[in-house]
């Protein structure tokens, strides 16, 4: 049985009753984890708010960060500070320079890119040859072409469609998400995985673009963010009977999926 994950739910954390509501029909829809924006200096009181609304609605929250940064260098320093507190980081790519510079760093998971203005959607062959190395995947939001109308989605579909066979020729991952800010565009999995077709993406892919391509970056994040992780490859294993510490070479991670 698939495990859903909307990776880009967009409830506001400000307004609890509302996030609650929401978190409430993510779960009534299917999805068992939800990737939640938090700013750097949210406070550990409402993380620990948002931690138990989400437990008691049986979905399992992870913490991601959305960096909109203007340059390169802004974009280093983001990284630099944040990227061991989040389990997933995403990277909205405003100019060609950012795009190039996210699509090739590792510490990026996600590259998005505006769904109103297609002349910065920076998606092209070099930065697809660029995220397939440095295992970034391209995300695109589901609920932007629920409020779209007229000649904007028909724009917005066409890049889509594009974008998509640039994606599957370098191998790059793509996750579908909600984006949704409010009740009325959540869908559930399916419903995204049907309008995912208008851009050309059959069902069984949009499908692992809701769960697996999501799980995937997940599972690599935690593993690295814990205490046990020291390298590639490398963990700590501890002994139970002594309380002794050893580490041992493991063949789950490979070299290239570094932090």
């Amino acid at each position: 049985m698939r495990k859903f994950v909307d990776s880009h739910f967009c409830a506001p954390t400000a307004d609890l009753d509302q996030l609650e509501k929401m978190i409430s029909k993510s779960s009534e829809l299917g999805y068992r984890l939800i990737g939640a924006p938090l700013p750097p200096n949210l406070i550990r009181e409402t993380i620990h708010k948002l931690q138990r609304i989400c437990s008691d609605a049986k979905i399992d929250i992870v913490t991601r960060l959305d960096l909109v940064p203007n340059t390169p260098h802004e974009l280093l320093l983001d990284l630099r500070r944040f990227r061991r507190r989040f389990e997933v980081v995403s990277v909205m790519c405003n100019s060609k320079p950012v795009a190039r510079q996210a699509a090739k760093d590792r510490r990026v998971d996600l590259l998005s890119f505006p769904l109103t203005n297609l002349r910065k959607r920076f998606f092209d062959y070099a930065e697809a040859e660029l995220a397939s190395k440095a295992l970034s995947s391209l995300e695109i939001d589901m609920a932007p072409l629920l409020s779209l109308k007229g000649f904007s989605r028909i724009h917005l579909l066409s890049r889509l469609r594009k974008e998509l066979v640039i994606a599957k020729r370098f191998g790059v991952p793509v996750v579908l998400s909600s984006g949704a800010k409010d009740p009325y565009l959540m869908r559930s999995p399916y419903d995204y995985a049907s309008l995912a077709a208008l851009f050309g993406m059959p069902q069984e892919s949009a499908l692992c673009a809701l769960s697996e391509n999501s799980l995937s970056i997940i599972k690599r994040n935690r593993e690295k963010l814990s205490s046990d992780y020291i390298a590639p490859g490398i963990r700590i294993i501890r002994s139970r009977r002594r309380g002794t510490v050893a580490s041992t070479h493991e063949k789950t991670l490979s070299p290239s999926e570094d932090c």
